[in-house]
């Protein structure tokens, strides 16, 4: 009984436009064996779109965990992490931003945007998953407090 997964799976929404990294990211989950669904989209409008529920993505699911490469095209990280700071229904969904960016620049940027992780790529596989489980207690803390707690 004590192995036995509490709830639902975990959505996790993977924004990456380099397929290789995305693959890696993919594996380290399966391996891991943390109970999710993966969304996996490849530039920031779509990502937009999707967390927004627009047009083909209307019924998109809300992810639990947001995923986000910095560098994507037609709307970088950035700009997508904005969007969702800046949006009440979205702001709360935790994001791990992945770059392959060194620059102390992005690391104050992706700060001053409320990023709960910042993982320099190539992400070694153990450091992804023990941030994604630290996110997970988290939630699950969040969502057994008792009424008025």
């Amino acid at each position: 009984m004590r192995n036995r997964a509490i709830g639902r799976p975990a959505e996790i929404l993977l924004i990456e436009d380099n397929l290789g990294d995305a693959r890696l990211t993919r594996e380290a989950l399966a391996d891991g064996r943390i109970p999710h669904r993966l969304s996996m989209l490849f530039d920031g409008q779509e990502a937009s779109e999707f967390l927004h529920r627009q047009g083909v993505f209307a019924r998109a699911p809300r992810p639990d965990l947001i995923l986000l490469d910095l560098s994507l095209p037609k709307m970088d990280g950035r700009e997508l992490l904005a969007v969702i700071r800046a949006n009440p229904d979205l702001a709360a969904i935790p994001v791990i931003v992945l770059t392959a960016s060194e620059a102390h620049e992005d690391y104050l940027r992706a700060e001053s945007l409320s990023v709960d992780a910042y993982l320099t790529k190539p992400v070694a596989a153990d450091r992804l998953l023990a941030v994604v489980r630290q996110m997970k207690r988290d939630w699950l803390e969040h969502l057994l407090q008792p009424v008025g707690g």
